[in-house]
């Protein structure tokens, strides 16, 4: 973020000579789709846009309108998903919400439940999630054993990420680790 730009290294080219994609933005988080398109969300200019390989200026997908909390707006947008129909899901971290922004869409849905939807809450120091079809509040299922360097604790939980065989990955960044957890369909 601090630099301002989104640099490419090719593990291909046996360099370590960089290539900027994308510069003058003031970028948050990062997610590349199917058809290798990049969506990089911005937090000065409150929006996410994807770009093809050597495009400069990108697609607008979500937010846009300035900062705010509309449908159509989005304040301070930072980690995106973005699922095989070209659907992004972004944290909208100001807002203190997880927005859908369906492919084409002006407005986005606020996300409660879409299949399971994980989230790191940082603030809170673990791991929430939503089931589809449940109508309740998201659930704790990492964390929530205060701020820590304990084996269920975080210091600031910022990424996550889900392998084939059910085990959830946590960023734990202020403790400088990777957790790994088993998780449980059911709970």
């Amino acid at each position: 973020q601090g630099n301002g730009r989104v640099v490419r290294w090719s593990r291909r080219s046996g360099t370590t000579q960089g290539e900027i994609l994308i510069d003058n933005i003031a970028c948050w988080g990062l997610a590349m789709d199917e058809q290798r398109y990049l969506y990089v969300s911005d937090t000065g200019k409150h929006e996410v846009r994807r770009y093809q390989l050597d495009e400069k200026n990108g697609t607008l997908v979500a937010g846009g309108n300035g900062k705010g909390s509309g449908l159509n707006q989005l304040n301070e947008p930072s980690y995106l998903f973005v699922d095989r129909q070209q659907t992004v899901y972004v944290s909208d971290w100001n807002n203190h919400r997880v927005m859908k922004w369906n492919k084409g869409a002006k407005e986005a849905i606020f996300v409660d439940t879409l299949g399971t939807l994980y989230v790191a809450d940082w603030g809170n120091h673990h791991v929430m999630r939503w089931t589809q079809g449940d109508k309740k509040q998201a659930i704790v299922v990492v964390g929530g054993n205060g701020q820590g360097k304990g084996a269920n604790q975080f210091d600031v939980p910022v990424g996550l990420s889900l392998d084939r065989h059910g085990n959830l990955y946590v960023v734990d960044h202020d403790n400088a680790r990777v957790q790994r957890f088993s998780i449980e369909k059911d709970l």
